[in-house]
């Protein structure tokens, strides 16, 4: 939403915006674009009348401003929906999709184009993405270009739209990187999640192509029956774009890509993590098929700055590493934690996970979360974010992910909120821990409080 605000406001449109609570990073980008933001939600933010409303998916009946703009009639429209007839009309629909790595994807598509454009402005592209891109500082981008690159999420577009958002998305091309159960509050079951993802490969023209990752029977089912050309990335022999020799040093990757079984290219990435390393291959083959030159795509891959919340480090105190990451399902942790052994490797990580997302917060996935999260050397679970608007039987208990932790031998404590566990970890954090903060949200302040606490401490040791 703060991002389609700030692709309104270039259109010349006024914007203004409502929310409970507000948080950075997008709070933040919505400050220094002077688009006021309501907080709370109240009648008062409708006035004066608005021309259109726009509807996030969070937003459902009983909100105050919701039922204010249906009793006066005034004009409201879905994100998904303005998003189409604004920007994806007369364009190149470029969407990225999957359970795992839309942002990351993305933002490495639209940085190839960027540097693309450099020796061909017509590749300049206009983008729209869930998070900061950081190359471009902000996570959206107009231009009069053909290019459109899209995030496309899967969750449900608004209360009166439950399909995904991205069915209004007409990809012309397509990347599609994972499908796993997710998304629990909506979907009711993996069958179902399949059945979003064929519809998106079957709104991919004749002439248009998909690229899709080839480790997942999830993904094969999905486009198995697509009208037009496929090309399979990954590890697997055989694969149209394959990864071979895939190196880390620190927080660097390296490997070789090969195209239709012969050599193509050799990439460098300053980002850890075999998960990355797909996602770019992803880009480079999306974009390579488009007309984008073999040079732009290297020389991008190779300055890519990564997205805010994505394996961010947030400070560096006496040698203590705080790394932001923003964790929603146990798949996104395992590959976190892994992308954090590879970059640091031989100190000691820990895991402070809040369970806030919509999958985490629900127990169909405990047994996952304690694989994932046993990569870790010490664990911290806070309780489970606004634990009251969940099933009694749908509940997450994270105190039974702590036992199981426990059971393997594991090192793990749960702690009620942020501040019992910056109190707790933070005097036994020591020089070379790297800390992983996972969460989808603010948690509380943790990403300000933990830094500042260790600060206090160092200045009192030092007497």
């Amino acid at each position: 939403m703060a991002s389609l605000a700030g692709l309104l406001q270039l259109k010349g449109h006024r914007i203004t915006g409502s929310d409970q609570a507000a948080y950075p990073p997008m709070s933040d980008l919505l400050r220094s674009l002077k688009i006021p933001v309501a907080e709370p939600f109240a009648e008062k933010n409708l006035t004066p009348r608005p021309d259109l409303v726009i509807v996030g998916n969070a937003i459902s009946r009983g909100n105050v401003e919701l039922e204010c703009v249906l009793d006066q009639q005034i004009p409201f429209v879905s994100l998904a929906q303005v998003i189409h007839d604004e920007f994806v009309a007369g364009r190149e629909s470029l969407v990225v999709a999957g359970t795992h790595g839309k942002t990351t994807t993305t933002s490495m598509l639209a940085w190839i184009y960027e540097v693309a454009s450099r020796g061909n402005p017509a590749l300049a592209p206009s983008f729209l993405i869930g998070g900061v891109a950081e190359n471009f500082g902000t996570s959206f981008q107009l231009r009069d270009t053909r290019p459109m690159i899209l995030e496309g999420d899967e969750y449900d577009t608004a209360f009166f739209d439950k399909g995904p958002k991205f069915m209004h998305y007409f990809p012309d091309a397509l990347i599609l990187t994972h499908v796993e159960f997710d998304h629990a509050d909506i979907y009711r079951d993996l069958d179902a999640v399949k059945t979003a993802f064929k519809r998106l490969v079957n709104l991919v023209p004749r002439r248009g192509r998909i690229v899709a990752f080839d480790g997942a029977p999830n993904v094969d089912e999905c486009v198995s029956k697509a009208f037009c050309r496929v090309e399979r990335y990954g590890f697997k022999d055989g694969s149209y774009w394959q990864v071979r020799d895939l190196t880390h040093e620190g927080a660097q990757s390296r490997w070789s890509m090969w195209r239709d079984g012969k050599t193509w290219a050799e990439f460098r990435l300053p980002m850890a993590g075999a998960h990355n390393a797909l996602n770019a291959t992803a880009a480079a083959a999306l974009a390579f098929g488009q007309g984008v030159p073999l040079s732009a795509i290297k020389e991008a891959l190779a300055t890519f700055q990564s997205v805010k919340r994505r394996l961010e480090v947030r400070a560096e105190i006496d040698s203590i590493t705080i790394v932001d990451d923003f964790a929603h399902h146990p798949t996104a942790i395992r590959e976190t934690l892994k992308a954090l052994r590879e970059a640091y490797p031989g100190r000691r990580l820990w895991a402070v996970l809040e369970p806030r997302s919509n999958t985490l917060r629900r127990n169909v996935f405990e047994q996952e979360l304690v694989t994932s999260l046993s990569l870790a050397d010490r664990v911290v679970m806070a309780g489970v974010f606004k634990l009251e608007s969940i099933p009694v039987d749908e509940r997450m208990h994270p105190e039974h992910v702590v036992d199981a932790l426990r059971r393997e031998g594991r090192d793990a404590v749960l702690l009620k909120d942020a501040d019992a566990i910056v109190e707790s970890i933070a005097p036994e954090l020591r020089a070379g821990d790297v800390v992983a903060i996972l969460s989808n949200g603010g948690f509380d302040g943790i990403y300000e409080k933990l830094p500042e606490r260790l600060r206090q401490l160092s200045v009192a040791a030092r007497g």
